[in-house]
């Protein structure tokens, strides 16, 4: 059965879960990308252990503040580990609400929904892994760029897992970076701008705002998998989206390239 695979970025907070199993690569999903991500555990690990703290500060961007997230870490093999739909917060998560759907609702987010990281490259919602820090801007000692690196790995991996269906990528600019869909798949591929409408001193004026851009695609992933939409293209997609009363407007279609939406919001 064909379904839409809805790409997202992670959040930056996160919730470290109290008890449970420490995280198994092994049983991760995506396991073609085990190898790569044992990479990029070990150097983070190994980078968060080191008594030279002014240096994972450095390479993270953290602050003497926030040491606890390098302790966090530096433990991340032993550490307590728990779906990532718990593990991820913040306000498109918030908006996502995925404890609270309903059963059926949370099945199609189990087949549908990938979230991109830093560190594991590509995850579903179900996959048990520990709270983390590790952005995908950060240049990792004995790894390097984190996009650059996780793009060739993802490529082939993520290719066969969109198989023939649409793909609705809602990832920021830095995870998107990670994987872009080529050839066909890039025509089966849906991208979404969102842009605030308001009117100031008469004049209707339109913007991106990062609360409004995140809160509405947790909302609109939220929707979709509430009524069940099952859209065999990009085309359908769009048009799934308008039957659900969002305010869409399409860019011009190019060949080869992935279709571009602005999703026009008025109300948070």
């Amino acid at each position: 059965m064909l379904v839409v695979l809805i790409l997202l970025p992670p959040s930056e907070g996160k919730t470290p879960p109290r008890s449970g199993r420490p995280v198994n690569p092994d049983a991760l999903t995506q396991g073609a990308l085990n190898p790569g991500r044992e990479r990029v555990l070990d150097a983070l690990v190994a980078l968060c252990a080191d008594p030279d703290r002014d240096r994972a500060r450095e390479v993270l961007g953290l602050s003497p503040g926030q040491d606890e997230e390098l302790d966090r870490n530096a433990r991340l093999r032993t550490a307590p580990a728990q779906p990532a739909a718990k593990i991820y917060t913040g306000v498109l998560y918030d908006a996502l609400d995925l404890g609270n759907l309903p059963g059926p609702a949370r099945a199609r987010a189990r087949r549908s929904v990938l979230v991109f990281s830093g560190l594991w490259g590509a995850i579903r919602m179900d996959d048990r892994i520990p709270a983390y820090r590790c952005a995908i801007g950060v240049n990792l000692p004995g790894v390097g760029g984190l996009a650059a690196y996780w793009r060739g790995l993802l490529d082939p991996v993520l290719t066969e897992t969109a198989g023939g269906g649409p793909v609705l990528d809602l990832r920021s600019s830095g995870y998107a970076a990670m994987w872009r869909p080529t050839g066909r798949l890039a025509e089966r591929t849906v991208t979404v701008r969102v842009l605030h409408e308001q009117v100031v001193d008469g004049e209707v004026r339109r913007s991106v705002v990062s609360h409004f851009n995140k809160a509405s695609k947790g909302r609109l992933v939220r929707d979709l998998l509430l009524a069940g939409a099952a859209p065999r293209s990009a085309g359908k997609l769009v048009e799934a989206l308008r039957d659900l009363k969002y305010t869409v407007e399409e860019q011009p279609v190019v060949a080869g390239r992935p279709r571009q939406l602005d999703l026009v919001v008025i109300e948070l």
